[in-house]
């Protein structure tokens, strides 16, 4: 399942728990759009990972938080701390490598 941030403070609580992998878009944003259904698949193959939507037009100081400069970004978090950063779209078997392998 993917969740959507609905505001600030459930970032956090969210990281916290186990294997997330943050994606930063906007609605306006070509790769962003071709990267959702890569991400639903991801999400529902991957139960071990949550999926967590951040859109930066509304959550700016997370994205500049977390250096957020191109979209889409995706982040993963483990144990509450970020291990790896990807920009750009990412295939499906691109996203599952950059997830076991960090």
């Amino acid at each position: 399942m993917i969740t959507h941030l609905e505001n600030a403070a459930q970032f956090k609580e969210i990281i916290k728990g186990g294997t997330v992998l943050v994606d930063f878009y906007a609605d306006w944003c070509g790769p962003c759009r071709m990267l959702g259904p890569v991400l639903e698949k991801l999400s529902k193959e991957r139960s071990d990972v949550t999926v967590l939507k951040v859109d930066v037009d509304t959550f700016g100081a997370l994205s500049q938080q977390y250096s957020v400069f191109s979209i889409p970004t995706m982040i993963l978090f483990k144990g509450g701390n970020p291990v790896g950063k990807q920009v750009g779209y990412k295939a499906y078997s691109q996203l599952v490598d950059f997830i076991d392998n960090n």
